[in-house]
């Protein structure tokens, strides 16, 4: 597993390789708290609701409030599941936490009660802002990308999705984000569940896959009629076998044998024709003796 984190290159590659739409802030790749201190390790992803439903609350997360500048994450993520590049580096957002969540996010091991707020987590969480107060539940849309960033980041570092928490799972006095209800943090184990299962997931699963190419169907070969019996082409013999021979020696390009015809008699001019078309296969002797046998048959009409 690795702790440096990202470059701003390689968090946008991460997120296009797992589909999570986003958008570029201002100087968002060089605007941080980097001057008040270190940015890493950085041993998690931490999630927090901004506690207002405001559509675009980009300004006030690159800026701040007066007594919490800016940046307050490195991204915001708008009600319809975009997500906004706002800062790349250490960012106002987890505050002082305990030592031994810490410690359970870095070794992946389940989180101890919070009791205490000693550890700077600002060196080290990543931290997404969703746009909502947190006394409902934030958007489908929201939820969705959530999963798909937090897969981004864990993917990146080799962590599972043990190394997600809640901002009040950390420490911070009073804090309950992200919420569903006034007061009351989602169950951040079934958040963790879902973002296992996108991890999981190849991202390649969830592109749409490119329509094959139309083929042409094949035309199917027409059928050999079946041979009739040599009786059938004998001196003398008047039939339709006779007149479907000729028509087919003519396609095969012994018309020059037929000054006139074919017909339905059997002639010498058949017989000629027929030789022909055995010498050309090959054959001599008894072979090309000028009457259709079952071969013949099948070639000629093949």
């Amino acid at each position: 597993m690795t702790t440096t984190p990202m470059t701003p290159t390689q968090i946008k590659a991460q997120l296009k390789k797992f589909g999570a739409p986003f958008k570029e802030y201002k100087d968002w790749d060089s605007h941080n708290r980097n001057h008040k201190g270190p940015w890493g390790p950085v041993h998690g992803f931490m999630v927090h609701h901004t506690g207002s439903d405001s559509k675009d609350q980009r300004e006030l997360l690159y800026r701040g409030i007066t007594d919490l500048p800016g940046p307050l994450a490195q991204f915001g993520l708008s009600q319809d599941g975009t997500v906004h590049l706002i800062g790349w580096g250490r960012a106002n957002h987890a505050g002082l936490g305990d030592d031994d969540v810490l410690h359970a996010v870095k070794n992946e091991l389940k989180l101890p009660q919070d009791n205490e707020s000693n550890t700077d987590g600002n060196r080290h969480f990543y931290g997404v802002e969703i746009w909502y107060s947190g006394s409902h539940k934030m958007t489908e849309a929201q939820y969705a990308t959530l999963r798909k960033l937090a897969a981004a980041v864990l993917d990146f570092h080799g962590w599972s999705e043990k190394s997600v928490i809640g901002h009040g799972e950390w420490g911070s006095p009073g804090k309950w984000d992200p919420g569903y209800a006034t007061g009351k943090m989602m169950g951040m184990d079934d958040v963790r569940k879902d973002i296992k299962a996108t991890l999981a997931k190849k991202p390649d699963d969830e592109k749409p896959k490119p329509p094959s190419k139309p083929t042409t169907p094949a035309k199917p070969k027409p059928s050999i009629p079946a041979f009739p019996g040599t009786y059938y082409f004998r001196p003398g013999a008047k039939n339709s076998y006779v007149t479907m021979l000729g028509r087919q020696l003519v396609k095969k390009g012994y018309k020059r044998f037929y000054k006139v015809g074919p017909g339905a008699q059997w002639t010498a001019v058949d017989r000629a024709a027929v030789r022909a078309f055995q010498t050309a296969q090959g054959w001599a002797g008894s072979n090309a003796d000028g009457y259709p046998g079952p071969e013949t048959w099948k070639r000629l009409f093949s």
